[in-house]
């Protein structure tokens, strides 16, 4: 199959497993804007060679958020398209904690297309925030988020320096203004 049928497939396949449902923020956004914004990073990162990185980031919380199985990624685009899901899902029978404190453990440990996914999966969802804030998140849980953020990528850092500073930027954004005390 060519890339472009790959690609579109993917989006299609996507699209039907996350319809009607919507980002966090307050403008609700449709998710697929966040997948399309993930595989375009991952495409720009990529040069559009690496075709199963660019499926991958579409496809990336597939499992996590639907009723999907990495089965039928599989069956559907390829084993390493699988596998890159699976190195970027959350395990969601376990703790939030936990799925946080082990996204900062196996950052460092992800192939190099995983660790693209990651990183602009981290960018996309910080570009967000900054401009459409979860509902009822206030500016300590935001800051909070941000921290764990830096701290998943910085076991990405070295994988591709225009999405670092793709994410450096989007960090940026949301850190909050210098002070003459600081």
């Amino acid at each position: 199959m060519n890339s472009i049928l790959k690609i579109t497939e993917a989006y299609h396949f996507a699209a039907a497993k996350h319809v009607g449902q919507r980002r966090k923020g307050v403008a609700e956004e449709p998710y697929v804007n966040h997948l399309t914004e993930v595989a375009e990073l991952a495409a720009r990162a990529t040069a559009g060679a690496d075709i199963e990185v660019i499926v991958a980031a579409v496809l990336h919380d597939t499992v996590e958020d639907t009723q999907t199985t990495f089965e039928e990624i599989a069956d559907r685009f390829g084993d390493r398209v699988a596998g890159l899901v699976a190195e970027v899902t959350d395990d969601k029978t376990l703790p939030k904690a936990e799925r946080k404190r082990l996204q900062i453990e196996h950052a460092a440990h992800a192939s190099q297309g995983a660790k693209i996914i990651k990183l602009a999966d981290k960018t996309s969802n910080l570009r967000a925030m900054a401009v459409s804030p979860p509902k009822g998140w206030p500016p300590e849980r935001r800051a909070e988020y941000l921290d764990w953020s830096l701290r998943v990528v910085v076991g990405c850092r070295g994988s591709n320096a225009w999405l670092e500073g793709q994410f450096d930027e989007a960090a940026a954004a949301l850190q909050p203004p210098k002070t003459a005390r600081d």
